[in-house]
């Protein structure tokens, strides 16, 4: 098994993770090196819109996109994944037309210009996740995480469930029965 994720990689939660922070998630990893591991909760809402974080700014304080739960480090940090790099230049590509941050001011005036619209091809998340030396390698060891390939939809999801489900599915026959098994076996 190999036991490093690319950046792009999907990890889906295994369906036993009962850690509230990651039960049910799905983590786009952005980087995973020797020394650790960066990535991004693509399916929890913060339960709060841009205009909230930046109230004051002229052109932010006026738009009301939805604002995602990236992890829970750094919380007071603001992370950007979007699809339109020709607005949006700069950003780290993780493939099939993904794109991890990039000019943020490019990005304030896209937001602007398009509004709430900005959904489908920006996703901005709160915080992030984060693992030591050697601790990501340990959970995929343990099976805590499912890496799936990359769909860059599942990054604009809406849906905590559906877009957990959908990348179990990416894992074929086995991924689809893991999707319908409830977290405790006893709830069975």
């Amino acid at each position: 098994m190999k036991l490093r994720a690319e950046p792009g990689t999907l990890l889906a939660a295994s369906p036993d993770m009962l850690d509230p922070n990651f039960m049910h998630t799905v983590v786009l990893i952005a980087q995973h090196t020797e020394e650790g591991a960066y990535g991004l909760v693509l399916n929890r809402d913060a339960g709060i819109t841009l205009d909230r974080v930046f109230p004051d700014h002229p052109l932010l304080g006026k738009v009301a996109l939805p604002v995602h739960w990236g992890g829970p480090v750094s919380l007071d940090t603001l992370q950007f994944l979007h699809r339109v790099p020709d607005a949006v230049p700069g950003g780290l590509d993780l493939g099939g037309g993904l794109f991890l941050g990039g000019d943020f001011e490019a990005l304030t005036r896209y937001l602007a210009a398009v509004g709430e619209a900005a959904a489908q091809h920006v996703r901005l998340l709160l915080g992030y996740s984060g693992w030591g030396k050697k601790q990501l390698e340990d959970e995929l060891a343990l099976g805590s995480w499912m890496p799936a390939p990359l769909a860059p939809e599942l990054a604009f999801g809406d849906n905590q469930q559906i877009t957990w489900r959908r990348a179990l599915a990416l894992l074929g026959e086995e991924g689809q029965e893991l999707a319908e098994q409830p977290p405790d076996v006893s709830w069975n």
